[in-house]
């Protein structure tokens, strides 16, 4: 299933509920992405400045692709 993420907020809601369906605790997954608790709770809960390559690890962590395509690219 596909999530179209225009906002840091959908993102970082989407992040939580994988890893809650993941049954991982917000230390575990840090400790396994190499960020703190408290940098994932700020992803968690969409705060833009989070730093972009570490917010690609954790998504990357949690087996999740993000799909970039142009606004208006032919289907």
């Amino acid at each position: 299933m596909q999530t179209r993420i225009t906002t840091a907020q959908e993102l970082g809601t989407f992040i939580r509920a994988e890893r809650r369906r993941q049954a991982l605790t917000q230390a575990g997954l840090a400790a396994l992405c190499g960020v703190s608790p408290r940098f994932l709770g700020e992803i968690e809960h969409g705060r833009s400045t989070a730093g972009i390559g570490r917010v690609l690890r954790v998504c990357s962590r949690l087996g999740i692709d993000l799909l970039l395509e142009p606004r208006g690219a032919p289907p």
